[in-house]
């Protein structure tokens, strides 16, 4: 998912969670799985060439990540891990065929709206049909640039990351329900970390102060 998506999604999704600090620093760690570094070996970050198990392994060690910062009072490293975390969540649908799989639950009847989308179907999430775009390099890279991609496509298979995207508008309607389903999701993956924090753990993580009459 191009950057300007992963921006746009947390902030709404989060919008209400964080003060503005400590979402931005939240926002800058999520768009920094994207550098250059965060692109080439690293198919966890982004659920690339079907690396599922990898991608879910490392979205919960950022998880304990946060915890663990938390619990010696490091907000600055526990926003970073969990930009870190919602980065790679996001782009499962948007580097999946989840949203394939989900739509075609409705095949012969009117499709829902991209806001109805559900993200955590455990029968999507655990199908044997679930897929993620394979990366061919060097040729891969080349679909990247704008003016050469319609002639790079034709040279990638339909199971490259290239054809099976949904990062952008331009990939069609699907790009919708990608959106909504990992701006749902990030909301999802917000409320499972805070989960079973104590009230000065989460008042930490969200960059507000704690109420004096709060306890540990």
């Amino acid at each position: 998912m191009l950057t300007r998506y992963h921006e746009e999604i947390t902030r709404q999704a989060l919008a209400e969670a964080f003060s503005s600090a400590a979402l931005q620093a939240v926002v800058n760690a999520n768009l920094r799985q994207d550098d250059l570094k965060g692109q080439i070996g690293h198919d966890e970050y982004h659920f690339d060439n079907n690396a599922f198990e990898r991608a879910s392994t490392y979205l919960e060690a950022q998880r304990v990540l946060v915890w663990e910062a938390l619990s010696v009072g490091e907000a600055p490293a526990a926003w970073a891990a969990f930009g870190r975390l919602i980065h790679t969540a996001q782009d499962f649908y948007a580097h999946s065929n989840f949203v394939d799989l989900w739509l075609e639950r409705w095949e012969g009847q009117m499709q829902p709206a991209p806001g109805d989308i559900e993200p955590l179907v455990a029968e999507l999430l655990t199908s044997p049909d679930l897929r993620s775009g394979k990366l061919y390099y060097p040729i891969e890279i080349l679909s990247h640039v704008p003016w050469l991609k319609r002639f790079v496509l034709p040279f990638l298979p339909r199971d490259s990351h290239a054809w099976m995207n949904l990062d952008a508008p331009a990939q069609g309607r699907k790009f919708a329900y990608a959106c909504e389903a990992a701006r749902g999701r990030t909301r999802y993956e917000y409320e499972h970390t805070v989960d079973g924090l104590t009230p000065a753990q989460a008042a930490l993580f969200n960059g507000m102060r704690l109420n004096s009459s709060q306890g540990e």
